[in-house]
């Protein structure tokens, strides 16, 4: 029997440069840098989308939405969440709630969150109380406290449609 509920936890990182928008949480911020990958980079985004795609056992965003595929050179990130959302949904499961964790020196993004998380709740159909994300940095340790990149973490609760919340 397959339970009602699961949990998946997601893990992305990227590279600052030069010359790139900074996307975190489907929303712009203001930066000197911003994330070099294949899409916008989001690695908020990404991280979710793997805690979603690990929940309901359907590998990763790499599996669905390969940097290999010219489809999705430059890709919103807000667009892959929406499609993981539905291909979650076409095995019958729904977003419950996400926490997230942001690990970054520069910018500050606590200033940031209440927009990343009025853009990402409706993209996963939760209200914004379902959408928890937090933001630290490592004390100057290591690639984010060089300011080289910016990772995420992410975890996911997902359950069968025909269950609900009380």
């Amino acid at each position: 029997m397959i339970p009602n509920f699961r949990v998946g936890m997601g893990y992305d990182v990227h590279r600052l440069v030069a010359d790139r928008a900074l996307w975190l949480g489907g929303i712009l911020i203001p930066h000197t840098h911003g994330l070099l990958g294949h899409s916008d980079a989001d690695v908020l985004i990404h991280a979710i989308c793997d805690a979603l795609l690990g929940a309901a056992n359907m590998r990763d965003i790499g599996t669905h939405f390969p940097d290999t595929d010219a489809a999705f050179a430059g890709i919103d990130s807000k667009v892959l969440l929406q499609r993981t959302v539905d291909l979650i949904a076409q095995r019958g499961w729904r977003v419950g709630n996400v926490d997230c964790t942001v690990c970054a020196e520069r910018p500050k993004l606590n200033p940031h969150i209440g927009n990343m998380q009025q853009t990402l709740a409706p993209l996963m159909n939760v209200e914004v109380d379902g959408v928890s994300i937090k933001a630290t940095t490592t004390e100057r340790l290591g690639f984010t406290g060089r300011e080289e990149g910016i990772s995420a973490y992410a975890t996911a609760l997902i359950f069968r449609e025909n269950e609900t919340f009380h």
